[in-house]
């Protein structure tokens, strides 16, 4: 059994609404509302669920890019979120990111040597023809080749410039991988060369991935175990077959039967929530999908669920406490 390599406790981000001249705080979007799980090494956990329900910011917030309103992250057995900013940068080689945007996460002033030299010389790991040599292998090992290095980002497609994105977050050899929602930007064909391309990395380097992504079937494709997310909170987390098989919770089954299904003679039946997804700074009380649950019962408008084991997962929801 592997062990885990990243713990997330009772973690929340909120952001404050701030109002008149004097900026004062009136409210607080809750972006991440209290998340507790675990990544274990070499594995992937796959994130997902609707736009707005806090999938990028848990990422970003492991990743401390933003800071933690309270809770904590332990990566192999120490809480960054303690860290110093000595510290946090020593620990960053290990823990990378892949942006979602390949347009926007690299400079266009830099060359593609530029772009992955950047983090090498910032952590000084390589010099010279060291570092050169370690450039043409990344790009090697992302699909591309070493003449591409002199080039800028304007001459490259976007599944190409999501390959130097990835090799340039592999530049540092890092442990973690947080994927955002990868290869949402992309074409279709693409995105399978892609999700490829990052299984066979995870293979070469013993990666750990944290795989964010609002397509299911992506998500399937490529992760081990699986999280979703709704208004800030996990609703269902566990084994990727256990909750494709048998969703329980009924936000996940509304997602699955959204899936489409390769076979036209197989009918599956659509489940279509009621109304839009609730604003996070004024989330419903008690559970906070009840308002377009079609199985909401009375303790769902006044009791907030707690993640509980049901038949091989941790399922937030009343039907099963």
């Amino acid at each position: 059994m592997s062990q885990p390599l990243v713990e997330v406790k009772k973690l929340k981000k909120y952001f404050p609404i701030k109002k008149g001249i004097f900026g004062r705080t009136v409210n607080f979007v809750r972006a991440v509302d209290g998340l507790d799980f675990e990544i274990l090494e070499g594995e992937t956990l796959g994130l997902v669920g609707e736009s707005g329900c806090g999938k990028s910011t848990t990422g970003r917030t492991i990743l401390q890019l933003l800071e933690p309103t309270e809770g904590q992250v332990i990566f192999e057995g120490k809480n960054i979120v303690e860290m110093s900013k000595r510290e946090l940068q020593q620990i960053r080689k290990d823990i990378q990111i892949v942006f979602q945007d390949p347009y926007a996460s690299i400079d266009p002033r830099l060359t593609v040597r530029d772009v992955i030299a950047e983090p090498l010389e910032i952590h000084k790991m390589y010099t010279g023809k060291e570092k050169n040599k370690r450039i043409n292998e990344l790009l090697n090992d992302v699909g591309l080749s070493s003449y591409h290095a002199n080039r800028y980002a304007h001459e490259f497609s976007g599944g190409q410039r999501q390959r130097i994105g990835i090799a340039r977050a592999l530049a540092l050899n890092p442990r973690l991988i947080v994927a955002d929602e990868p290869v949402s930007a992309l074409d279709v064909s693409i995105q399978s060369q892609v999700i490829t391309l990052l299984q066979d990395l995870q293979e070469k380097y013993n990666l750990t991935y944290l795989f964010i992504a609002h397509d299911l079937s992506v998500v399937k494709h490529i992760s081990d175990r699986l999280g979703v997310m709704y208004l800030g909170k996990i609703v269902e987390i566990g084994d990727k077959g256990t909750i494709y098989n048998e969703p329980l919770h009924p936000y996940t089954k509304s997602l699955l039967s959204a899936v489409p299904v390769p076979d036209p003679t197989v009918k599956r039946e659509r489940i279509v929530l009621k109304g839009d997804i609730p604003s996070p700074s004024n989330p419903p009380a008690g559970c906070t999908f009840h308002p377009r649950c079609s199985e909401c019962m009375e303790i769902c408008k006044t009791e907030v669920p707690s993640l509980k084991e049901v038949n091989g997962r941790l399922v937030a929801c009343h039907l099963y406490n």
